[in-house]
């Protein structure tokens, strides 16, 4: 059960994402931004909540006040109830009516003076207080008001004709009661029945002004609404255009990238943004300029592997062509030796080049691990001496302290690196000559050097012989047997741990050639 639950959340939230997906940056931008405008608006219910607890006050002041008037008109004398009905009516603005026991009035305060309030016909207003009194019930339908009846006056004034005398009547206190006037202003109704039981008093006032200051702090919330909600769509606006149009100039561009397979198609750098547009724009940059490399450098490969491969086949076929016109045993050996040179040169090239096409795949996949140099150049140096791989050539090693000089990398790698190096210093060093290896923490840096006493490289060709099937071999040595490859996927492997390998000159002007390579430090 709690299972499907899960499945039906993680339902609701991919069916969230993918409708939120279809609307473009802007658009979200400014959905987001408006939603809290919208919630500032929730203000203008809040004033609703406003207008109907100003009202309940003034109705309970309205019950206080009708008691006041009901005790003096008791305690006082018959022939002055006129007189203090229309003091206490032009004090209090409201309308006094006095009823006899059997329910007929007797006395109307708007018969004895001015009328305190008159209603305004609602036909005769200007159009903004149509507007106002649209929003009044537009915002009272929206937060489910209870609905409050219309005022009307009875055609038949009597006592009975009033709910609240009634009510006041059966309760034996003040009841009051609050409706609209035609224009939407509320009327307060308060009855209670006199003190000493001669009758009964109704109080009626017209509170505009409950209405005024309700609709005057609605009009500063709107403004202050309208102001919010202006600055804001001109806020979101303004983020969109600083997000989504260098996003899509980057996707227009790295279409074109797509499309186009020419260098000078690129993708903008924008250098002068520091946020993480930018960063995105100089990331997409190298990452288009490394793909570009590298097909160009695949590109490159596979011409060169062509190129090497097609020398050994046509060696091959030329000597397959021979065999079947010499009948000379002699010359048909010669031509097979030759066929199974070539076969075993193809063998090796291939061989070669799987492994460095492999090397960039397995580095970006291996975990590196910290190597201790010195140790790794020990075991190395005491394998080849049992397999007499160095070729009557003396190896000097200063091996330096233990975790001194300790790197982050791939053993298996990096010892094929060294062995690679060892191999071609001791190709190229004379009978009985002396190969140094040295390696050394320098800052952040562990230095290996491994120098020769051979011919030396030169500086014009220090680069090329780390190219891809260069080969330069020793005088006497037989063609074909290297392939070319080994000093480049040394440089390979070396750059795959961040590392620099380069050729130097031997200190103190010795002959021979130095190979120095730089590896990262292990941490601490």
């Amino acid at each position: 059960m709690d299972t499907r639950n899960e499945g039906g959340q993680d339902s609701e939230t991919g069916l969230s994402l993918r409708w939120s997906a279809r609307l473009s940056l802007t658009t979200r931008i400014l959905v987001v931004n408006v939603l809290a405008i919208a919630l500032l608006a929730g203000g203008l219910f809040y004033l609703n909540n406003y207008r109907d607890r100003l009202t309940e006050e003034r109705l309970t002041q309205a019950r206080m006040q009708l008691t006041i008037i009901s005790d003096a008109l008791s305690s006082g004398e018959a022939q002055q109830r006129e007189e203090l009905v229309r003091q206490f009516s032009s004090h209090l603005g409201a309308r006094l009516r006095l009823y006899a026991p059997d329910g007929t009035k007797i006395i109307d305060s708007f018969g004895l003076a001015e009328p305190t309030y008159k209603f305004i016909d609602p036909e005769t207003e200007p159009l903004r207080k149509d507007a106002a009194r649209t929003l009044d019930r537009t915002i009272e339908s929206l937060v489910l008001s209870a609905p409050i009846p219309n005022y009307s006056e009875p055609a038949n004034d009597i006592a009975s004709a009033w709910a609240e005398l009634e009510s006041a009547t059966q309760k034996s206190g003040a009841v009051s009661s609050v409706r609209f006037a035609p224009d939407r202003t509320p009327v307060l109704t308060a009855g209670k029945p006199l003190a000493d039981g001669t009758g009964s008093i109704l109080l009626t006032a017209n509170a505009r002004d409950i209405t005024r200051i309700v609709r005057a702090e609605r009009s500063s919330v709107l403004l202050v609404i309208l102001v919010a909600a202006t600055i804001s769509i001109l806020l979101s606006l303004f983020l969109a255009r600083t997000i989504v149009r260098p996003i899509r100039k980057l996707a227009r561009a790295a279409v074109r990238v797509r499309m186009g397979r020419s260098d000078e198609i690129a993708i903008p750098r924008m250098p002068g943004r520091r946020d993480e547009i930018g960063q995105l724009s100089r990331a997409l940059s190298d990452m288009s300029a490394a793909l570009r490399h590298r097909i160009n450098a695949t590109e490159a490969f596979a011409a060169d592997v062509s190129h090497e491969i097609k020398n050994p086949l046509a060696s091959l076929r030329s000597a397959l062509e021979g065999l079947e016109r010499v009948k000379d045993q002699d010359l048909q050996k010669q031509l097979l030796d030759v066929a199974n040179d070539d076969v075993r040169r193809i063998d090796r090239l291939i061989n070669d080049i799987s492994d460095a096409s492999r090397v960039d795949a397995e580095l970006a996949r291996a975990k590196f691990e910290p190597i201790d140099i010195g140790k790794m150049l020990e075991q190395l140096l005491a394998a080849r001496e049992q397999r007499a791989s160095n070729l009557g050539v003396h190896i000097a090693f200063a091996r330096p302290a233990k975790d001194v000089a300790k790197v982050m990398g791939d053993g298996g790698r990096l010892e094929r690196v060294f062995s690679n190096l060892l191999d071609n210093a001791a190709s190229f060093s004379p009978d009985g000559g002396l190969v140094e290896i040295l390696a050394t923490p320098d800052g952040e840096d562990i230095v290996i050097h491994v120098a020769d006493e051979g011919p030396g490289i030169g500086p014009e060709q220090r680069e090329q012989v780390f190219q891809r099937f260069h080969s330069d071999r020793p005088e006497g040595e037989a063609f074909g047997k290297h392939s070319g490859l080994g000093l480049a996927i040394a440089k390979t492997i070396i750059e795959g741990h961040e590392g620099t390998i380069h050729i130097l000159d031997r200190p103190g002007g010795k002959p021979g050639a130095c190979f120095e390579i730089r590896l990262p430090k292990a941490p601490a």
